[in-house]
């Protein structure tokens, strides 16, 4: 079932309608088409019944932590954010009835009855659902996309995504930052536990099967209805393959042979109907793509043939040669239609404003980018009956945030992504052993989460008590050996040897959580040897060891698989 119908004819209305830069005689003169587009109908009728100030509005997209309920009714912003550190009411940590309550604020701003006719359009909130609705206290969370790349599982990478996009809905948003489809080429990027793999056929696999998870399959009477929502392949293009592994960094090369490696999960994604396309960071050959006409345009748009919207990245069009964050025709004019402007949205809003009416940013491009951002706000249902959304079918259900089948989900992705690298006969473990488990990692929930949990960063100060429901390393091999007649101590970050004879120590270590540029790396050395000594220390008492390591990609682990009689 649809979510909401999508297209409402406007009816004999449409007589008198007009676009901007167009006259009325000319589009009351011209004859309909046989046969009529209703939804592209709808839009030319927005478009012509919308003032230039909301027009330049739905091009905005603010972050939540700057913004109040009040500056949405006044502005009409078109797009709202909640950034890694953002949460409604100020609050990072709230919980998730307040995610809720904040959407219908702001719906009910965005959708007050406007002077004189001109339409109200409801305002579209994305989100950062990357491994699951992950900024969401209770919402289940999946292995990053390193790890779903380690399954090469699509089918079960569409129940992630549709098990992601159900709980996104519980909270009244409509839209996630995600897939990545980023194509890794350099380990030390810290972003890559987000890239699938460094093969861009299996990227192209596994991208293409989230969107289809997360917005249904194009055709399908589902598609972008209830129990889906917009998904952003990102970011396009090349941000695997800067120099040094450096975040937002320089791509360079042949240009053909660059898209070759990584802009070739695009028209898989494409061709699955991803709704949206986020502009990257990084630059191609010294242009930074948030300006880079040439490909958001020519290549993206024309040979690519997207015609969907193309949206920002964090004050990625601030970085653009001649631009400030509050300050950039030049994005608008490369082909990005959506500006993501956290912090400084009203003097860019005042200068778009500015430029489109001193000609340096043309009408028909201003129209061109609203009619994207309006079209995909159609694709949504949200013109039909501007239902709130605590008033749609899954908003609230909070039994369906961290619901069982998608924990079930969730835990078969965990058990398909890991990797053993090494086992000298150790595994699997007997019945009746009597095992130790060592090591602070493995009673620690949110360092087995990694980054982009809760919080932008991850790990911190987080605690168990922000995962409720989720379950530590030594519970799960406690819960399983209950079943096998398995005994278990646990020995944190000692080598303690319980008085029973152990069988086989299992030592859980690894990489700290991390996003972004705080994960660079200058070289691919792991330095913490903490779980190395505890293998040393182990070996040394004659008992056999497994390490597991948590990592969000491959490190030099020469010694620590050495130390061990398997490596996971």
């Amino acid at each position: 079932m649809k979510r909401l119908a999508i297209a409402l004819a406007c009816g004999t209305m449409l007589a008198g309608c007009q676009t901007m830069g167009q006259t009325a005689p000319e589009v009351a003169a011209a004859p309909a088409p046989a046969r009529v587009d209703a939804g592209e109908q709808q839009i030319a009728d927005l478009l012509s019944r919308m003032s230039l100030e909301r027009k330049v509005a739905q091009l905005v997209m603010p972050d939540i932590g700057s913004i109040t309920p009040e500056d949405v009714e006044r502005y009409r912003f078109g797009t709202i954010l909640n950034g890694g550190n953002s949460g409604p009411y100020g609050d990072d940590l709230a919980p998730a009835e307040d995610w809720l309550k904040l959407a219908d604020e702001y719906w009910d701003a965005s959708v007050k009855p406007l002077p004189d006719g001109e339409p109200a359009i409801p305002v579209l909130w994305g989100t950062d659902a990357v491994h699951g609705h992950s900024n969401v206290i209770g919402a289940t969370i999946f292995p990053h996309n390193v790890g779903l790349g380690a399954t090469r599982d699509p089918d079960l990478i569409r129940l992630i995504g549709a098990a992601t996009a159900t709980e996104i809905e519980v909270t009244g948003i409509e839209w996630t930052f995600a897939p990545t489809v980023a194509v890794a080429r350099d380990d030390r990027w810290g972003r890559t536990y987000e890239s699938y793999s460094e093969d861009p056929g299996l990227v192209a696999q596994m991208g293409a099967a989230m969107i289809e998870g997360l917005q249904g399959s194009p055709g399908a009477e589902d598609f972008l209805g209830y129990g889906r929502v917009a998904a952003t392949a990102k970011h396009f293009f090349g941000d695997g393959g800067t120099e040094q592994g450096v975040d937002q960094g320089d791509v360079n090369g042949d240009l053909d042979e660059l898209m070759a490696i990584h802009a070739a999960p695009y028209p898989v994604a494409i061709e699955a109907g991803v709704s949206s396309i986020m502009a990257s960071f990084n630059s191609i050959n010294g242009t930074k793509m948030h300006g880079n006409g040439p490909l958001l345009t020519g290549e993206l748009r024309g040979n690519l043939g997207f015609d969907g919207l193309v949206v920002g990245d964090w004050n990625g069009h601030g970085q653009i040669e001649g631009c400030t964050n509050s300050d950039c025709r030049q994005a608008l004019l490369a082909g990005l239609d959506v500006y993501m402007v956290p912090e400084e949205w009203k003097p860019l809003y005042e200068n778009l404003l500015a430029q489109v009416r001193d000609g340096t940013i043309p009408m028909e491009r201003l129209d061109e980018a609203v009619g994207r951002v309006l079209r995909l706000k159609q694709q949504l249902g949200m013109f039909d009956g501007e239902v709130r959304p605590s008033e749609r079918p899954n908003a609230g259900r909070w039994d369906k945030l961290g619901f069982a089948p998608h924990r079930a989900v969730a835990r078969e992705a965990v058990a398909k992504s890991l990797v053993l690298l090494k086992n000298n006969g150790v595994l699997p473990i007997r019945e009746g052993a009597n095992i130790v488990v060592a090591g602070s990692a493995a009673n620690n929930i949110p360092q087995q989460a990694g980054g982009w949990s809760i919080t932008w960063q991850g790990g911190g100060d987080l605690t168990e008590a922000q995962f409720p429901n989720a379950t530590s390393i030594v519970d799960g091999i406690r819960e399983v050996a209950s079943q096998s007649k398995v005994n278990v101590a646990y020995a944190s970050d000692t080598a303690s040897v319980p008085r029973a004879p152990v069988d086989l120590a299992i030592v859980v270590f690894g990489e700290q959580p991390y996003a972004e540029f705080v994960g660079d790396r200058k070289d691919m050395v792991f330095r913490d040897e903490r779980g190395l000594e505890l293998l040393r220390e182990y070996k040394a008492k004659g008992i056999p060891t497994v390490a597991v390591f948590l990592s969000g990609r491959p490190l030099w682990m020469n010694r620590e698989i050495n130390a061990a009689d398997a490596f996971v």
